[in-house]
């Protein structure tokens, strides 16, 4: 049985790896094929039996994932209706998520008004105070006044959508993945001139009913602390809404390896569970006609499952708190039927409970992260060579739950490492004893005492709740001023080696030579990060929406242009795109910083790439932030590669009715072989004056073509100039602005076109002895969800 479960999740994980997914002949050969398999395993010797159980498993897993994943994708929004008024009815079906303009939230389409219009079961919207998000750049005088959501209410909406699409980036976060998931098939704003009318102030279901509950208690809670520092916190902790929480705050969970702490993780489940489990066995046990009626401990599992199941609900269910509530239930039967299944049958249970109705749980870090923090601690919780049991007095009981409480900490944070340098590229040094202290206090306190306040609400219990998680915040930034450890991502082989490293270090005392296991950790701990040869180059522009980001890199240097969009008050590129690719990347400074222009598309992620590491030399035609005027004339060579800034002129700093986009710094990166050309937001203006003089030098292989392919840019004089072979466009997937537009695209008909909303992050590869070679992520990476 155990077996045939891994070979289950093997055939799903399968699945999830497939660029297309099978036909419905195919689907069907597999699973006539697996339950084919099953019937004749039953029938053969133990060994061919197993072979066969084996492979039948692994099919019916495979099948299982594939139809599951066939019928969510076919409710999907056709392409003839993206981007057009449609007239929906239907129910704010979650609690909105408010940001400083407006609300996000999930809404059940009921009917559509519009004729022949075909619109997703669940689609995710944007409601924006004031303005549409189709004209953002421009304030609506007749749009409406900020007016809160409550989750049940029926409206009639006017809306604008667009098939799920999000970034796609090496080590990127995957949210066309995350909207699979989550069964949201369609994204997209509420037109607010188009008029919307509330129907109803509630519309029955257990679901909307629960939401509506966890609004009346976040406004509750945000009353009751409205300038209160950590009210987002306590909030999150006791609903799940983590919209309240400070980005400077994350950082510093981030940098402390607490933010399993903040989110409803398996751990607060289960804490909640085992608290209520221990209350109710505890007051069972005192009265000898309940005691007579159901054991104590049966009522004690029952209790701490309903307890879980509780407030799973209560904070959303999104998906890590269902994980828990399905291997929690694993758990309750089994002890309440008497029934002791061992910690491997458990957790495989547990895991199969999770696979059969979420088959793309295996897409989500917090899946690995969850199960293999609960499978470290069944390994280290078995009996020990040599462990000395039967310890008596309550000063020796201390003693042996201070060491139990050591060594799991001991054995998540080495048991957890390896996955974090696969997802994360870092782990916070600090880790283990921030844990130590958060983790009870968090777990047993602080958040019993915000659902506590929750039921009873009385508002000294809040304000101390809120005054204890102060202190322990106080704790935390002093620890997050530590370093943490950073490193490139490791390849894929040295992975297995670590986790088996990791396995072999946490041995119990007895076996010898436990230390062995660090050397298989070293792969994964020092992975050289990946750099061109000498002469040769790598350019990387990163799909960060409607913006621009480069990342080129040498034999021994790294320079980047631009830094990409703000996204929000609190978001941008910088922090979400840029920073993560560099540290997968492996770099942890730069030697230049380019900056186009002051336009937020460009330099919105400025801030977040300066606290990424140090700049040795940072350019910029940005005038007041302390950085070197680009100019052109500028030039350099590393490591066999030439530099050169070829735009503004230095006579155009005096010029002050020079727009930005004219001011961009237009730079070349060659060798002998082949050229790139990042040309920023320059106009046909600027275009003619760099034409007169740059003359030859402007010719390039690649140019990532001015202003994202807006009008104004890109005039025939320039591309002939260029006449480049690859042309790549930065640019937002369904952008207000309608970029690129399908006249400059003509003008580049010469050249192959390259689209960030298309093809994802574009690489251009010039090599020392050859021309350069361009290639995009979503042709490397492809899966069958992806929306091209």
């Amino acid at each position: 049985m155990r077996s045939a479960i891994l070979a289950f999740a093997a055939g799903i994980l399968f699945l999830q790896t497939q660029a297309v997914l099978p036909g419905p002949a195919a689907v069907a050969a597999c699973a006539a094929a697996g339950l084919g398999g099953l019937f004749a395993a039953s029938r053969r010797g133990a060994w061919a039996s197993r072979g066969l159980l084996l492979c039948a498993c692994a099919l019916l897993g495979f099948t299982w994932a594939a139809w599951r994943a066939e019928c969510r994708l076919a409710d999907e929004l056709p392409a003839a209706w993206e981007m057009r008024d449609i007239r929906v009815v239907g129910v704010v079906a979650a609690l909105p998520q408010r940001f400083e303009r407006g609300e996000r939230f999930a809404f059940d389409v009921e009917s559509v008004e519009t004729t022949g219009a075909r619109v997703p079961e669940r689609i995710f919207l944007s409601w924006y105070h004031g303005w549409d998000a189709a004209d953002e750049d421009e304030a609506d005088a007749t749009g409406r006044a900020a007016q809160a959501l409550h989750p049940g209410e029926r409206w009639r909406f006017t809306v604008r959508l667009k098939r799920p699409h999000g970034n796609a980036n090496p080590h990127g976060f995957d949210y066309e993945a995350w909207l699979l998931e989550r069964g949201i098939r369609a994204t997209g704003t509420v037109r607010s001139r188009a008029g919307a009318t509330r129907l109803d102030e509630f519309a029955w279901r257990p679901g909307y009913a629960v939401e509506r509950l966890r609004d009346a208690l976040r406004e509750r809670f945000l009353a009751e602390l409205p300038e209160a520092p950590y009210a987002g916190v306590l909030t999150a902790l006791a609903i799940g809404d983590q919209r309240a929480i400070p980005a400077a705050q994350w950082q510093m969970f981030g940098r402390t390896g607490v933010t399993h702490l903040v989110s409803i993780s398996g751990l607060h489940v289960t804490m909640v569970a085992a608290l209520c489990a221990a209350l109710v066995n505890a007051l069972w046990r005192r009265s000898e006609r309940l005691m007579l009626r159901l054991p104590a401990q049966k009522t004690a599992v029952a209790a701490g499952w309903l307890a879980a199941l509780a407030y799973a609900l209560l904070a959303g269910f999104e998906v890590p708190a269902q994980r828990t509530v399905y291997m929690l239930s694993v758990v309750a039967l089994a002890l309440y039927a008497g029934h002791n299944l061992g910690a491997v049958r458990t957790l495989l249970f547990a895991l199969l409970a999770v696979l059969v109705p979420d088959p793309w749980a295996v897409l989500a870090t917090g899946f690995w992260l969850s199960f293999g923090a609960v499978a470290v601690l069944f390994f280290v919780g078995t009996a020990r060579l040599g462990e000395q049991g039967g310890e008596a007095g309550g000063l020796r009981r201390w003693r042996a739950g201070l060491r139990q409480w050591g060594a799991a900490q001991w054995a998540v944070t080495v048991g957890g490492l390896p996955l974090l340098l696969l997802f994360f590229q870092q782990f916070s040094l600090v880790s283990p004893l921030a844990n130590a202290v958060a983790i009870p206090v968090v777990s047993f306190v602080v958040t019993p005492l915000a659902l506590v306040y929750a039921l009873l609400p009385w508002p000294p219990l809040l304000h101390f709740d809120h005054w204890l998680l102060a202190q322990l915040m106080d704790l935390l930034g002093w620890l997050s001023g530590w370093p943490v450890w950073q490193q490139p991502a490791p390849p894929w082989w040295a992975v297995p080696l670590a986790v088996a490293g990791t396995g072999w270090l946490l041995l119990p005392r007895g076996f010898p030579a436990r230390w062995l296991g660090l050397c298989l950790m070293v792969p994964a701990l020092a992975a050289a990060p990946a750099r061109p040869p000498a002469g040769a180059a790598w350019v990387d522009v990163l799909d960060v929406g409607q913006g621009l980001a480069v990342l080129v890199r040498t034999a021994e240097h790294t320079l980047l242009y631009d830094t990409g969009p703000r996204y929000g008050a609190e978001t941008d590129a910088g922090q979400r795109v840029v920073a993560p690719f560099m540290r997968a990347a492996g770099v942890a400074r730069l030697d230049a910083l380019v900056v186009s222009h002051r336009d937020t598309d460009h330099a919105g992620g400025l801030e977040a790439v300066r606290a990424h590491g140090p700049i040795a030399r940072f350019l910029t035609s940005i005038p007041g932030i302390g950085a070197e005027p680009c100019a052109a004339g500028q030039s350099w060579e590393w490591d066999g590669v030439r530099f050169a800034i070829l735009h503004p002129a230095e006579r155009d700093y005096a010029d002050k009715a020079k727009r930005p986009n004219g001011m961009s710094c237009v730079l070349r990166v060659w060798n002998g072989a082949g050229a790139v050309l990042l040309a920023g937001d320059i106009e046909a203006a600027d275009e003619r004056a760099l034409i007169a003089r740059a003359g030859g030098q402007l010719r390039s292989d690649v140019l990532v073509v001015p202003h994202h392919g807006g009008r104004g840019s890109s005039s025939p004089e320039f591309v002939a100039a260029v006449a480049p072979r690859e042309a790549v466009f930065s640019a937002g997937y369904r952008n207000a602005f309608g970029h690129p537009r399908a006249d400059v695209l003509a003008r580049y008909a010469g050249s192959r076109h390259w689209r960030t909303d298309r093809d994802g992050a574009v690489r251009a590869v010039l090599a020392a002895d050859a021309s350069a070679d361009v290639s995009a992520w979503r042709d490397e990476r492809r899966r069958y969800w992806q929306h091209r």
